[in-house]
């Protein structure tokens, strides 16, 4: 698991260095909508241009968050990131056999339960729920010193490398002991178990999204694990393993609680649990 998520912490961190040396203030809040529907659309939308993996995306988005963008939209674009960039979506079409409706569930339903997460989260947070909030650490410390020119591309760039630095340390002790735990659960806990509970639609959903929550897989090679669910378990509780997951493991869960307050974790886990269960009930419906 370890070295499975590592090349991606690794592009995480380094974009994060790169926002936080590159991107300013300003330039986001030119970008960002005012309007906080079409904010977790965007951010929703982001995720598209980001190879990362669950593992990469927890300090990119602190970093945009301390950036100045809006919890909600932030949130968005975390819950996505992991599962709308291009090589995820190619690796679920290739798994489910040349399938793109596979690809359109799994896409559209991580839209629909992003959007809808990041939406209550703008109302129940109201103020930015970091543990560490390195905008007011920077306010407090602020000393009224002469201007100093800005820095050059190559200072700016050797920035980025000690952020990413910084970061990689800050992350990589959490999916250690992440990767520790999911291989102790997926050692100790049988797969037969949790299979033989999935005796109707609700409870197959549940099931699958404990599985994806234990295992604690690469959102580029879950769909492989997924598509072999596929004599088992309908196609609504596979939906529920192919979006959860991403969204939140046992790796990132850890991660996330570096980042976030408890209660803000807590809640964003119940709510992505509550609205992937009735998006894989619809698709169950639907498909």
């Amino acid at each position: 698991m370890i070295m499975e998520a590592i090349p991606f912490v690794l592009i995480g961190v380094l974009i994060s260095g790169f926002i936080q040396s590159f991107v300013t203030e300003k330039w986001i809040s030119r970008v960002m909508p005012r309007n906080r529907f079409l904010a977790s659309l965007f951010g929703c939308s982001v995720g598209i241009l980001f190879p990362s993996c669950e593992c990469g995306i927890v300090p990119i988005t602190r970093r945009l968050l301390n950036k100045g963008v809006p919890l909600n939209a932030g949130i968005a674009f975390m819950l996505t990131g992991p599962i709308v960039n291009p090589i995820v979506l190619f690796s679920t079409y290739i798994a489910f056999g040349n399938d793109w409706r596979v690809v359109l569930i799994r896409s559209g339903m991580a839209f629909a339960v992003a959007l809808a997460v990041s939406m209550c989260v703008a109302i129940l947070f109201p103020v930015l729920p970091l543990r560490v909030d390195e905008r007011q650490v920077a306010a407090a410390s602020e000393t009224p010193v002469a201007a100093k020119p800005r820095p050059d591309a190559s200072k700016k760039l050797g920035h980025v490398l000690t952020h990413a630095v910084d970061e990689f340390f800050s992350v990589g002790k959490y999916l250690v002991l992440g990767a520790f735990i999911a291989a102790s659960m997926q050692t100790f806990i049988p797969t037969s178990t949790l299979l033989h509970l999935g005796g109707n639609e609700v409870m197959a959903s549940l099931v699958m999204i404990g599985l994806a929550f234990t295992m604690s897989l690469c959102s580029e090679a879950d769909a492989f694990i997924a598509s072999s669910f596929r004599s088992t378990f309908s196609m609504g509780s596979i939906s529920a393993f192919l979006v959860y997951g991403p969204m939140i493991d046992i790796k990132n869960t850890l991660m996330l609680l570096g980042t976030f307050r408890t209660k803000f974790v807590v809640t964003l886990i119940a709510l992505v649990t509550l609205f992937t269960l009735i998006g894989s009930l619809i698709v169950g419906r639907l498909v």
